[in-house]
């Protein structure tokens, strides 16, 4: 094996291995903990990641890449017809949400007072608010936008609608189902933004 590929897969097997860790105990293990945990040293992670703040940030990135959502975004983009283009869009990233929930609900409490977490988080939110610029540009195009709204006003409200915070307090503090939070966020989602009621299937 080569010097390049042994080094990712000892990238990838950091980021499992956190990825792990803070699902379970919470983002504030150590590098020591993780590297512990993966049979390293210390130093390996930060020859690796740099910093705690940049595991953190590529801890997150590879969720992403894991679960292939900007491939998946991209098909749903290429649907012709705009409430089904938006609502496989919002499905998409609803079916990741419970995966990345644990994780990113820690990161979201320690934001705060955490600047690692806080830029972690930050990184990653930038780039869903992107997505849904992407997704929101392409129904405006199209005429497809609800009289009043513009672009970035439909990016933000899909960017608040379908937080992992809102699907939090559906799901975690009110006890609906995944499936029952994720119908009604896009079921809303297409009446508010595409003026329509839409029968959609869970």
């Amino acid at each position: 094996m080569s010097n390049s590929k042994r080094a990712a897969r000892s990238r990838a097997e950091i980021l499992d291995a956190a990825w792990d860790l803070i699902a379970a105990r919470g983002a504030e293990v150590s590098l020591s903990e993780i590297a512990a945990a993966v049979g390293m040293t210390r130093q390996s992670i930060y020859v690796h990641f740099g910093s705690r703040g940049g595991l953190l940030v590529a801890l997150v990135r590879r969720s992403d890449e894991r679960e292939d959502i900007f491939a998946k975004f991209d098909r749903a983009l290429a649907l012709a017809d705009p409430a089904e283009r938006l609502d496989r869009y919002l499905k998409v990233w609803l079916v990741f949400v419970p995966k990345i929930y644990p994780v990113a609900s820690d990161l979201i409490r320690l934001r705060a007072n955490d600047e690692d977490a806080a830029a972690a988080w930050e990184d990653r939110m930038q780039d869903l608010w992107g997505c849904f610029r992407e997704l929101a540009a392409s129904l405006a195009k199209e005429g497809a936008l609800a009289k009043g709204w513009t672009v970035p006003r439909a990016a933000d409200h899909l960017w608040a609608a379908c937080s992992v915070q809102a699907w939090g307090l559906l799901v975690k503090e009110r006890g609906w189902s995944a499936a029952a939070a994720s119908k009604t966020i896009r079921a809303n989602a297409a009446r508010i933004l595409l003026d329509q009621d839409l029968d959609l299937d869970l």
